[in-house]
């Protein structure tokens, strides 16, 4: 096969995304999604076959089988049969067949490697899916390296899926959140509880983005991948799907089951390290009725929507040592009734480590802003300092920037900045300073006598800007002086023209 060009300047992502969203004609963004991100997971595995096939064939002694499966089984690449193989499926993207060309090369590919079985897309051959479209995706997509060691290097096919991911999502709009969570939300929570080794969990893990930047966090903090176990359930079967080949491109070892994680619960003896979730806002379809029993609720049963389901589920999976970093919709943090008791009861048994109020338009299911939350079920390990009794808040609301006429973005600075606070709060060190508006250290008192309510507005303080407490009291005692002086004169005008309407006649 001729070696392809990854494009790798700039940009790239973007350019490719305009080129395949041309081509995409009237069909749905939902569907389209599943007909290009199955293409670009058949051409990355291709170029990783073709890659080991080139020098199986040129091997100097002339002893290796270049069709000789345990050659690639053995170099941990998944084994691809000829009918489905890159160049092959490419000689033939002007076909009218090609449809059914390519759903049979995901089932030969399905059946030859077992991971992948019920994974893959197949559904190219359906009338609705114009073939000439079809056949110019295929060309697009085989200009790009995708699966070769150089291209895996640089995360070429990471960075492509996960911006195709996030253009999908926009394009959905709010069915886009089911299954993408912004990376700068997934970045603050993987940075805040650094899953360095352990059980990794997330319930409602969607497209997998939870797992594949705990991964990059410990590559980039020099860590052992394999000290990391994956654990995942996503209720969604085509996000399942998409969940499963996210983590089989960057060759993620993981158990994700299908599956609705209230109603059957895959993972019922996982006590997880680290919990890392975004699931569904304030969602009331969650079969309460059949769940009223359940020993999961040990701080309330659930009355409502599934808010407090979720956090009690998170806690029922959390380790003696556990950490949680999940997203909810503000609703949670104050909410009166059965979930203010459910919160009263998890904030006295001292399990929320820190708050975080977040801006609005970080997500593409929401235009409502929403918060974090951080749990911890060991405030007094040796890992930290001592912070029993107390929870850090800290409001970011004001952070971010427009990406887009709807969509805001932490920035890096913005993330950094979060994820400092909380760590340098508790640290050892103990080197933390409260920021009026922004963070505040508080005791369990405090939020107590704010009837347990966990908006970090009501902690934080306001903030003043670019003048202190004294010139801002001056400032409204001279404008307070100036209105009064501007009332006086008004009614000296007044009485004045009164008086001389008066001497016209005019009775008042």
């Amino acid at each position: 096969m001729a070696k392809t060009n990854n494009g790798a300047n700039l940009g790239f992502e973007q350019k490719l995304w305009a080129a395949a969203d041309k081509l995409r004609n009237n069909m749905d963004a939902a569907e389209y999604k599943h007909v290009v991100l199955g293409l670009i997971f058949l051409k990355y595995i291709s170029d990783a076959f073709d890659e080991v096939y080139q020098d199986l064939k040129n091997d100097p002694e002339g002893l290796a089988d270049p069709e000789d499966k345990d050659e690639y089984m053995a170099q941990n690449v998944f084994w691809v049969p000829q009918e489905a193989r890159w160049e092959f499926l490419q000689s033939k993207a002007k076909q009218p067949d090609i449809g059914i060309l390519i759903d049979s090369a995901m089932d030969a590919i399905e059946k030859e490697n077992p991971d992948l079985k019920g994974v893959l897309f197949k559904d190219y051959a359906r009338e609705a899916l114009d073939k000439q479209s079809l056949g110019g995706i295929i060309d697009l997509i085989s200009g790009i390296g995708l699966g070769d060691r150089e291209n895996r290097s640089k995360d070429i096919l990471g960075r492509v899926y996960e911006y195709f991911l996030g253009q999908f999502a926009n394009a959905e709009g709010k069915k886009g959140g089911q299954f993408y969570t912004p990376r700068s939300i997934v970045k603050i929570l993987v940075e805040m509880i650094e899953p360095y080794h352990g059980r990794v969990y997330d319930p409602c893990c969607g497209s997998g983005g939870m797992f594949v930047q705990s991964e990059k966090f410990v590559e980039a903090h020099e860590g052992k991948l394999d000290d990391i176990a994956v654990y995942g359930q996503e209720s969604n079967q085509t996000t399942w799907r998409l969940c499963k080949i996210n983590l089989a491109i960057r060759g993620i070892d993981s158990n994700i089951q299908w599956g609705n994680s209230f109603i059957e619960d895959k993972h019922p003896d996982l006590r997880a390290d680290y919990i890392l979730a975004n699931p569904p806002f304030n969602d009331k379809d969650w079969k309460a009725d059949q769940l009223q029993d359940d020993l999961r609720w040990k701080y309330g049963v659930p009355k409502g929507n599934a808010n407090f389901a979720w956090v009690q589920h998170f806690i029922h999976h959390l380790g003696p040592s556990g950490v949680a970093g999940f997203v909810l919709s503000n609703a949670s943090m104050s909410a009166g009734g059965q979930d203010g008791k459910i919160r009263q009861n998890i904030i006295q048994d001292d399990l929320v480590d820190c708050m975080v109020a977040l801006p609005s338009q970080l997500f593409y299911n929401t235009g409502i802003p929403a918060c974090l939350w951080f749990l911890a079920k060991d405030k007094i390990n040796d890992n930290f300092r001592r912070r029993n009794g107390e929870t850090l808040f800290i409001d970011a609301r004001k952070m971010g920037v427009m990406v887009d006429r709807a969509h805001r973005e932490l920035t890096e600075e913005n993330i950094k900045l979060i994820v400092d606070v909380y760590h340098s709060w508790r640290s050892d060190f103990h080197d933390y300073e409260d920021i009026r508006g922004f963070c505040k250290s508080t005791e369990m008192k405090e939020i107590e006598k704010n009837d347990f309510i966990l908006t970090p507005g009501r902690y934080v303080g306001v903030e003043i800007e670019d003048e202190d407490e004294e010139i801002f009291q001056e400032k409204m005692k001279r404008l307070t002086s100036e209105l009064k002086n501007q009332l006086n004169e008004s009614k000296k005008l007044e009485k004045k023209i009164c008086n001389n309407l008066g001497g016209l006649g005019y009775d008042f």
